[in-house]
This record gives structure tokens, sequence and C-alpha cells, in this order.
């Protein structure tokens, strides 16, 4: 009975235990994924292991807690104070079209997590006022409650700056939705007169045009990258065409549209003239053409 007592441990061995392994799980996919391309979303299995580890903490006052709540105050402070920097550089700072028009591509950084990041300027903020001012209010929310309050009251703080938080989000991706989304060409193609549909460069670039248009499409220099060896295939479908079979069938009696962004324009306006190409509508660096008024 003795020797099973001793085996058994105690419940704040047992918690530390839990600490402990919740920080290798946590620390062994960040670590590991750090390495990763483009795969933000794969840390999405830390979740748990986080939520053990903060409902620990907050579940014991101790000198470490408060410590943690100062900093986190601290950083949520320095961050309110960085926007409020930004807001005042691109107060007046016009903001015609899209955000699309201020961001700049590094396509060479995108097979790095994050790596669109780098595609922000300080004319693209000028695009994201709204939402700069609601993270603002909620990092001010997150600092008051990191600096002034203590216990559940702090923690309580910072749930409501991270619910404002998610706020500013949704109306950073509203401002975003012309660059990361196709919904306006995709209207616009289904309110214009009946056309084949080419797609300039990759399918999924515009895969969610096909979809809400309910169109399939022709595949100019479409083959690279992940279909190049189906398109190949016995029986594949013969969508894939080149730059002579494009510029027969666009001076064809047929009416053809044309999808492409801002990085295979330059292409499309080398294989055909500009005053043959009629624009149907634009959005977030992207065109919509077709062959005939």
């Amino acid at each position: 009975m003795r020797g099973r007592c001793a085996a058994e441990l105690k419940p704040e061995d047992r918690a530390g235990r839990t600490r402990v392994l919740a920080l290798c799980w946590a620390g062994f996919l960040l670590v590991f994924f750090t390495f990763s391309t483009t795969q933000e979303y794969y840390s999405m299995p830390i979740y748990p292991a986080l939520a053990l580890l903060l409902g620990s903490a907050m579940a014991g006052e101790t000198r470490w807690v408060r410590m943690g709540t100062k900093t986190v105050g601290t950083i949520a402070a320095l961050a309110a104070l960085a926007i409020t920097a930004i807001l005042v550089f691109v107060w007046r700072m016009p903001a015609p079209g899209d955000i699309s028009r201020a961001l700049q591509q590094h396509p060479d950084a995108y097979t790095l997590s994050l790596g669109h990041m780098g595609d922000l300027t300080l004319a693209s903020f000028a695009y994201l006022r709204t939402p700069l001012i609601v993270a603002g209010i909620a990092f001010v929310i997150g600092a008051l409650g990191g600096w002034f309050l203590r216990g559940h009251r702090a923690f309580l703080a910072f749930a409501v700056m991270m619910v404002v938080f998610l706020h500013a989000s949704r109306l950073a991706l509203v401002v975003f939705d012309p660059y990361l989304s196709s919904r306006p060409l995709a209207e616009a193609l289904r309110g214009a007169p009946d056309g084949r549909l080419i797609l300039n460069g990759q399918y999924y670039s515009f895969s969610s045009v096909l979809f809400y248009a309910n169109r399939t499409a022709l595949l100019w220099n479409g083959r690279a990258n992940n279909l190049e060896y189906g398109s190949y295939a016995p029986g594949s479908p013969s969508v894939f065409i080149d730059d002579a079979q494009f510029l027969n069938l666009w001076s064809s009696a047929e009416r053809f549209y044309v999808l492409t962004d801002g990085d295979a324009l330059a292409h499309l306006t080398a294989t055909v003239e500009r005053s043959r190409l009629y624009l149907v509508a634009e959005s977030g660096g992207k065109f919509l053409f077709v062959n005939r008024p």
C-alpha cells in the first residue's frame, strides 16, 4: 500500500507534467512548421495545447502570471502606439480604387510562411484606416487591462481585446476582398453576352470564377506546375492552348473572353494589340477582356 501511494503523483506534480507535455506539444509543431513553406494553417493543432497552458496559468495567481499580464499589457501598448503612428502618416493619404493599387508583389517570398506580409506598403494602410482604428481600440483595452487590472479582470480585458481585434481583422478582410477574390469578375462574366472563356495562366488563379459563373475554360499556357503531367495523359480534356492557338481563337468571329491578372497582362498585350482588347471588368489587379465590342 505504501509503495502504491509513493508511486502516485501529487496533484501539483501531475499539473506540472501536463504543462511540460503541452509545451513540448506546441513547441515541436511551431519549430517544425517554421521551416515549412506557406503552411501557416498547419499550426492549428497547437491550439488545444495553448488552451491547456493558458487555463493552467489563469487558475493560479503566481508571480510569473502577474509578470506575463504586465508583458501582454506592454506589448498591447506598443502595438497601439505603432498603429497611432501609422494612422498619422496615412490619414490624409488618398486611397483611389481598391487596395491592390498600393500593394507590391514579391513572388520569391511567397514560398515562405507569411510571405505576403511583404506586399504591404505604407500607402496600403490608407485603405485600412477603419480596421486600424478598431485594432488600436482593441490594443488600448489590452494595455489598460494588463497594467491596471489583476487576476480574472485582466484576463477578461484580454478576451475583449481579442474579440475587438478579430472584428478589425474581419473589416480588413473586406478591404482585401477585391485582391483576394474574383467575385466582381464572376458577376461581370455572368451578366455579359455568351462566349467562351480563356484563362491566361494557372487554373487556380481564377478557379472561383469558373465555379460562381458556372463556366468551363480553355487554359492558355496553363500546363505548368500541378497540371503538367496530367495534361498529356490519354483521354485528358483538350483545354490547353498555346500562343498561336490563342491568337487564332481571339481573331475568329466567335466571342471569347480572357481572364488575366497583372503579372500575365504583359504577356497578353505582347500577343494581342491593345486595340483588340475590350475591357469588361477590372478588380483587384485582375482583368476580364473580350475580343469584340
